[in-house]
């Protein structure tokens, strides 16, 4: 299964500056099969997963050093770990968070040595040690795009098709929609990809996002206390549930206050299970300094999981193949978030931001606010033809740096006034431009 990250990491792997690397992500979002792919163009490949070898995170308690570390490395692996020609990766590093510190002493000793570290609780143990600023590189990993997820399902060809910007055939069209209805049911997560691409048996499918939610679950005690528990699990159970709305914590459901809640939304979002949308007032570059952070929306980590949750029928909505977008508009919209974030650079993390007016008699909202070269661009999603667009004209009316919006829709390519439309699946043309060169590697 070809990944946007394997080109980042082979681009790594040349680099002569390179430094040590950190892949972060949510679980099961591919972190680890993309590593053990990248060690196949290595002579010597040496995993060590911390989680599962607990005597492996001993090896750090002496000192840091990464000399004796790789000595005692090759005597626990019984492979010999040659810079230059290894990959030395350290999985669930999470574990040993001495770990972590010690990647900036391979970086100063050690630079030679191809290293890296991933897991999908990490954000919890840089919490507690830091992180070795400057000493090391840092890939941020999500579910497939759609553009992965087509050539995973052997339709690389409308990758070009889409990145080219403009109409397609209606017959060309309407099969994109239905890719696209079929992505909104699976979602990204490599192993349910997987399982589709195998089997297209929506049953088996649901079967394995079961298992996959359960997964998640099993993790909360990993990072929350004994108490938070119950609060997590209510938070996860209930938040698909409010997508494409402001997030309120008296919207859930039973007896809970904002100070029980609040935290424990502060886990599930340090463990990328689910991303936060911020309210911006958008004048300017950067978005995040005019935010609102008491008014906000919520997107899970993966539009298929979040339907699962919700108990979507996969076998009704693949028997329904007549089936419109036009009441799925809170899928499109989270669908959009997660491409957004899924296309931007994986050098860094990146927030959303969304755009609310509450003059009374005048409200309006924006679904997104996108820094497109240096300049707020707002974006509306509209799952079904949505000719309405007060909210988006309104925006650019109080914003006048910003020229043009974009909205994203079931129809075709059009642009009329300061408006650019743009068909649901074309999130791609906003991919940065790493990313739209590394698009070419999934053909």
């Amino acid at each position: 299964m070809k990944r946007l990250i394997n080109w980042h990491l082979q681009v790594w792997k040349e680099d002569l500056r390179r430094k040590p690397l950190m892949l972060r992500g949510a679980r099961q979002v591919g972190k680890t099969y993309a590593v053990r792919e990248f060690g196949k163009l290595f002579d010597t490949f040496v995993e060590v997963n911390l989680e599962l070898v607990p005597e492996a995170r001993t090896i750090f308690d002496k000192d840091l050093d990464p000399r004796r570390i790789v000595w005692e490395l090759e005597l626990l692996t019984k492979k010999t770990i040659v810079p230059g020609k290894t990959l030395l990766f350290f999985d669930e590093i999470q574990a040993a968070p001495k770990g972590i510190l010690a990647l900036r002493y391979f970086y100063e000793l050690m630079p030679e040595l191809h290293v890296i570290g991933a897991g999908s609780l990490l954000d919890f143990a840089i919490e507690k040690v830091g992180m070795p600023v400057g000493r090391v590189n840092v890939l941020y990993v999500y579910p497939l795009s759609f553009v992965e997820f087509l050539s995973a399902i052997g339709q690389p060809l409308f990758i070009d098709a889409i990145l080219q910007e403009q109409s397609l055939s209606e017959v060309n069209h309407s099969e994109l929609l239905d890719l696209l209805k079929q992505y909104f049911a699976i979602g990204g997560m490599p192993e349910i990809v997987l399982e589709w691409t195998q089997t297209q048996d929506p049953a088996r499918v649901r079967d394995a996002q079961k298992q996959l939610i359960e997964t998640y679950r099993q993790d909360f005690p990993k990072y929350a206390n004994k108490y938070e528990i119950k609060y997590v699990e209510t938070l996860f159970n209930q938040i698909p549930h409010f997508i494409g709305e402001q997030f309120k914590y008296s919207s859930i459901h039973g007896e809970y206050k904002k100070r029980e809640l609040a935290p424990c939304l502060e886990l599930l979002r340090h463990a990328n299970v689910v991303h936060q949308i911020v309210h911006s007032a958008g004048h300017g570059i950067p978005l995040g300094a005019t935010v609102n952070l008491e008014h906000f929306k919520m997107i899970f980590v993966d539009v298929g999981i979040s339907q699962a949750i919700l108990g979507l029928n996969l076998a009704t909505w693949f028997l329904d193949r007549d089936m419109d977008l036009v009441n799925r508009g809170t899928i499109a919209e989270a669908f959009v978030g997660q491409e957004l974030l899924a296309y931007a650079s994986p050098k860094w993390k990146h927030d959303l931001y969304f755009w609310k007016r509450d003059a009374k008699g005048a409200l309006a909202e924006v679904d997104y606010l996108y820094e497109q070269q240096s300049i707020v661009c707002p974006i509306e999603v509209k799952s079904g033809h949505g000719s309405t667009l007060r909210s988006l004209h309104q925006f650019l009316q109080e914003h006048p740096k910003s020229p043009n919006g974009i909205r994203f829709w079931s129809n075709n390519y059009l642009h009329a006034d300061a408006i650019f439309s743009k068909p649901l699946y074309a999130v791609a043309t906003l991919a940065d431009t790493t990313q739209k060169e590394a698009m070419q590697y999934l053909k």
